[in-house]
């Protein structure tokens, strides 16, 4: 077994184990366990009670942070051409049609986000083979197939992000950066534990929310009492 570091043994050390902690102390404990040279990511993992495999206890959803999530977003907008001066004001990074579809085809995927119009999609299913496991696939769901394209951009640069629940019931999502106040922090992943919660499937059964832990890249978990949330939503 290796050696623990210096760095290691105190941030083990602020963490109490066993323990269940508010968020607005998580927010605070996951700056001072973090100890990467970079801003790293904040991160958010919830545990479901639902059973992903039946339909009706499907989990997904999208959500605007109130903060923001600190991290540069790349869109691409696949747009008509009279279309492109309203994404380009709208911030969209890359803005055409077929030559980025060209592109797509030869194996670019340099993006974050690829927002479009439901007349397009007829076009865009033939990349759904490539889009589809990096989690780029344009979705009516998720806001990203809209004939709105200068909002749907406007939104996505300012921190509306979209979450699904994985096959083992857990919703994994990003809520900001380390360099984030810890109020920042417990605002933004607040408002995603408050859609999660509006987003219950009437199937689902017994306890919705089972577990909540706060990490950056790297860090330790810390483990949010479920009920610290609840009562202060």
């Amino acid at each position: 077994m290796s050696k623990l570091t210096k760095n290691q043994k105190l941030v083990l050390g602020k963490i109490e184990p066993g323990r269940s902690y508010t968020l607005k102390e998580g927010a605070a404990l996951v700056k001072e366990i973090t100890t990467t040279k970079f801003d790293a990511s904040v991160d958010v993992d919830v545990r479901l009670g639902v059973d992903p495999r039946k339909a009706n206890q499907m989990v997904r959803g999208v959500v605007s942070l109130p903060h923001g999530t600190g991290k540069q977003i790349r869109v691409l907008a696949l747009c008509t051409p009279d279309r492109e001066a309203e994404a380009q004001e709208a911030g969209a990074d890359y803005v055409g049609l077929d030559e980025y579809i060209d592109k797509i085809k030869g194996g670019w995927t340099d993006i974050d986000v690829i927002i479009t119009m439901p007349s397009i999609m007829g076009k865009i299913g033939a990349l759904g083979r490539i889009l589809g496991p990096r989690g780029l696939m344009p979705n009516p769901k998720s806001g990203t197939v809209t004939n709105d394209i200068g909002q749907a951009i406007k939104e996505i640069k300012q921190g509306k992000i979209d979450f699904k629940v994985d096959k083992t019931g857990i919703v994994h999502t990003s809520v900001g950066k380390v360099s984030f106040s810890a109020e920042q922090i417990r605002d933004n992943a607040k408002e995603f534990i408050s859609t999660l919660n509006k987003l219950k499937p009437t199937a689902a059964k017994g306890t919705y929310i089972k577990s909540i832990y706060l990490s950056s890249t790297m860090s330790a978990g810390i483990k949010i009492d479920p009920k610290s949330v609840e009562e202060n939503l």
